[in-house]
């Protein structure tokens, strides 16, 4: 029992240094994002299932498309969505594919 008991506490002590790594993100969606969030209204981010952070939907101040958007949604705001399921939810769902 006592070494059942150790094996638990070291399995737990030693797991974070196998845990995964973050991705890199790939340089030219960043370089675009960056870009993207000097017009935007909205700030926020949220990580995707492939683990990549990705800029949350947000308004433009000019109301023109950002760089690095990938879909306008049905209530005005833009979406950087890497994959097309999920884009604009909560956001009235796609209004347009950029």
């Amino acid at each position: 029992m006592k070494i059942s008991a150790v094996l638990l506490a070291l399995a737990l002590v030693l797991q974070p240094a196998y845990a995964k790594a973050p991705p890199k993100h790939h340089a030219a969606s960043q370089s675009a994002q960056v870009g993207a969030n000097n017009q935007l209204i909205e700030q926020g981010s949220y990580v995707n299932k492939a683990g990549q952070t990705v800029h949350s939907p947000a308004h433009t101040k000019n109301g023109e498309a950002p760089d690095g958007a990938t879909a306008r949604c049905e209530d005005g705001s833009y979406s950087f969505s890497q994959n097309h399921r999920g884009t604009c939810s909560h956001h009235g769902g796609v209004s347009d594919w950029l």
